[in-house]
């Protein structure tokens, strides 16, 4: 099961030990715990290392063949998705990281009190909005967040990889979320926190988002107009938590996807006996190592069948690969002791997710997906053995 936001923050700030539930019963607002540190000023996420300028955009697609897993009320499935791609443009607005009703929703969700609720509105993106695509038959990489996550939470690693020549297609997937902007305006609040509890509550999650997954990439070509930079014979699909998770499911509905990684998401689809051929990446924190919390992950490395990593990145928490410990600081937080600075953790994970899709989506060998690497000491490629037989 994914942690909270508030779980983290709230860890962050040492205010209160929270339930292993990502939607347990509320916290003690952090504003209550005594004096915090003063807030640093806006988040500036870290600038994209490719060669090209980055441009963004959002479209909204409605799935009319199937009611919403959460909403019962609404017999349709609406998404909101936003695209990441390479541009010539250099200038113009700065896509916003989070709209004001986003942010309010959102830091009200995870119980982050004290601040503006339009504090995360503030956070400086690299992304031009609306600029227009450039180049030809471009690798696409699909992302899926964490539950209760807005895909937002992964705007560091979109851009990155843009910049280095891939259309990247985020899905935030609606009610899982604290705050996901419909195309009405409305702001759709994460109404799936009822029922994580659930028997049955992951598998149902990694179900629904492969069927978002699918009815996204069918609707790309009709629904953007520069889908046809898309080269549809290479994609391959990244998450983070149950999003993560959530790939190996759309993997094994969707054939259309030719590799995933799975960054700190212990999984729920069980592979068939006949296994999994397509490439796949684990990376995790320590607490996703053999003894930890890797069962799912022990029970998946045997089945799969292709070319597979496992690595383990030392001094991680469950949201170092996200932009989540980047936004701590402007809150007023304080990093958790021991755990490596935000900014490394963006920067190794860009790295790794980055040649793993180099070498299966542009047939680029990457010696650092083989060897320990110089650069990274924290990321430690884990051997067959690291897997119980």
């Amino acid at each position: 099961m994914d942690l909270s936001m508030r779980q983290i923050l709230a860890a962050v700030a040492v205010v209160v030990v929270l339930a292993v539930s990502a939607c347990s019963a509320p916290a003690q607002p952090r504003s209550a715990a005594g004096p915090s540190p003063t807030p640093t000023g806006p988040a500036v996420l870290p600038a994209p290392t490719g060669d090209h300028p980055v441009g963004t955009t959002i479209l909204h697609v409605t799935d009319e063949s199937r009611p919403d897993p959460w909403n019962l009320d609404v017999d349709a499935r609406e998404l909101k998705v936003t695209l990441w791609y390479p541009t010539e443009q250099k200038d113009g607005e700065r896509a916003p990281y989070m709209t004001p009703k986003e942010s309010e929703f959102f830091l009200k969700g995870s119980e982050i009190a004290g601040m503006p609720y339009d504090s995360l509105t503030k956070t400086r993106t690299n992304a031009i909005k609306d600029a227009e695509p450039a180049g030809e038959k471009l690798p696409l990489v699909v992302l899926s967040p964490g539950f209760t996550k807005p895909l937002s939470s992964l705007t560091s690693l979109a851009e990155d990889l843009a910049s280095r020549g891939y259309v990247v297609v985020g899905i935030d997937h609606t009610y899982e979320s604290h705050a996901t902007t419909l195309s009405d305006g409305r702001v759709a609040e994460c109404i799936a926190c009822d029922a994580d509890t659930d028997p049955g509550f992951g598998p149902r999650v990694v179900q629904g988002r492969a069927a978002d997954v699918s009815f996204v990439l069918d609707q790309l070509p009709a629904k953007w107009d520069g889908s046809g930079l898309i080269d549809r014979s290479r994609i391959a699909m990244v998450g983070q938590s149950i999003g993560g998770a959530s790939s190996i499911a759309a993997m094994l509905e969707d054939s259309r996807i030719r590799a995933g990684i799975d960054m700190n998401g212990s999984t729920y689809t069980r592979i068939p006996k006949s296994g999994l051929s397509r490439p796949f990446m684990f990376i995790g924190s320590e607490q996703h190592v053999p003894g930890g919390d890797a069962a799912s992950w022990e029970r998946d490395w045997k089945l799969l069948t292709g070319w597979k990593r496992w690595m383990v990145v030392t001094d991680t928490d469950h949201q170092s690969f996200t932009d989540i410990p980047l936004l701590g600081p402007s809150l007023g937080i304080e990093p958790v002791y021991g755990v490596l600075p935000a900014a490394r953790g963006v920067e190794i994970a860009r790295a790794y997710v980055a040649a793993f899709l180099d070498q299966h989506l542009k047939s680029q060998p990457q010696p650092i997906l083989d060897k320990p690497s110089s650069s990274y000491p924290e990321a430690k490629l884990c051997p067959e053995a690291c897997a119980k037989s």
